[in-house]
């Protein structure tokens, strides 16, 4: 499911492919650097959220980057949402595979 939400992490993983959750967390690493998000936004989201749902929130931040401003400011948000459990990834990914749908069912 993430990764039909999230194609673009698949280019991050190990060997350019994201097979199961540490390939999917390694590269979420790369990408947070990419994204300019800090090593303590990152880490305060690994423990509010856990690291393979820290992780599922930065693909979903990566696929949505164009528009987003703040990527780090973004995921901060996300984490004081999380603690006060506020926010849920179910939701977000349901939209980016719905956006990922339209987006396809209309090429061509």
């Amino acid at each position: 499911m993430v990764l039909k939400a999230c194609p673009e992490i698949n280019d991050y993983g190990p060997s350019g492919a994201v097979g199961n959750w540490r390939d999917l967390m390694s590269a979420a690493v790369v990408v947070r650097s990419m994204l300019g998000v800090s090593p303590s936004a990152y880490q305060d989201a690994c423990e509010v959220m856990g690291q393979a749902n820290a992780a599922v929130a930065v693909a979903c931040i990566l696929e949505r980057a164009v528009h987003i401003q703040n990527a780090g400011g973004y995921l901060r948000d996300l984490t004081r949402k999380a603690a006060r459990v506020e926010f849920s990834l179910g939701p977000m990914l349901m939209a980016l595979m719905r956006a990922n749908q339209d987006v396809g069912g209309r090429v061509g």
